[in-house]
């Protein structure tokens, strides 16, 4: 009798982090993937440990993580979704899959993380917005924002932006975008990787920036200062979201994506 081989599946996964301890398994405390590999034991009846592109903190969201592992089943892909879908939470799903190659790594292989905080800036809170922007009633100034966070773009040490931390604090950055859209301001942020806490505490240091209280220029001393931690105050965690994953093509060559999930 042949043994069975393991086959290597990609998932794009949405969640809201409001209820959990960030993506990655601790003990004692839920979190994203806690569920996931929860969820595959019960539909696969295997033990298996996912993989996941970015770690995101307590409280961050996603549209667009991917994680990828090893799996013996050989259910259709179409319906492993369907059933991961039915044992997870209502607040995490499988948006679509992928088979690659036995050697892909949705942490390592990924070329790019796509991030994306959101602030409602208006005199009156949303109910409806409270779990995924972040509730600012003081007029910000987007312009000026938006002039500061261009100082980001290219390859930069980003310590200030991030808690102290082993390992080098150089970073890619090809977007860093503050717009306005009617009452909601959205900064995009598009980088190789991204440190622990960064965008958050970026997005900290810009709304003082939108309220008079830092200028750009001591926005830009703070960025070419590089010591960990300047960037004292942290953007709450529900206005954050994991927007998209970026990879280079030939890595997602095997197989099709399933157009029907």
């Amino acid at each position: 009798m042949l043994a069975r081989s393991y086959r290597k599946l990609a998932l794009v996964v949405e969640y809201d982090g409001s209820r959990y301890h960030g993506f990655q398994v601790q003990v004692g405390v839920p979190t994203i993937q806690g569920n996931i590999e929860r969820a595959l034991a019960r539909v696969t009846g295997e033990r298996i440990r996912i993989t996941g592109a970015g770690r995101t903190d307590a409280g961050v969201h996603a549209k667009g993580q991917v994680v990828s592992f090893g799996v013996l089943s050989t259910m259709s892909l179409q319906t492993l979704v369907r059933a991961l879908n039915f044992y997870l939470r209502p607040d995490i799903a499988v948006r679509e899959g992928r088979e690659v190659d036995a050697d892909f790594s949705a942490r390592r292989d990924a070329i790019g993380r796509e991030y994306r905080y959101t602030i409602l800036n208006r005199p009156t809170p949303s109910p409806l917005r409270r779990r995924d922007a972040c509730f600012v009633p003081q007029m910000l100034n987007s312009e000026a924002m938006n002039e500061a966070s261009q100082s980001l773009v290219g390859t930069h040490d980003l310590a200030s932006f991030a808690t102290p931390m082993k390992g080098g604090t150089t970073r890619i950055v090809s977007k860093a975008v503050v717009s306005r859209i009617g009452e909601l301001l959205l900064f995009d942020m598009v980088a190789n990787a991204f440190l622990p806490r960064q965008v958050r505490l970026t997005v900290g240091c810009l709304m003082r920036v939108g309220l008079g209280k830092l200028s750009v220029e001591r926005f830009r001393e703070i960025l070419q200062a590089k010591r960990p931690g300047l960037a004292a105050w942290a953007a709450p965690a529900h206005g954050l979201c994991l927007v998209k994953v970026n990879y280079p093509e030939y890595k997602l060559s095997r197989g099709q994506l399933d157009e029907n999930l």
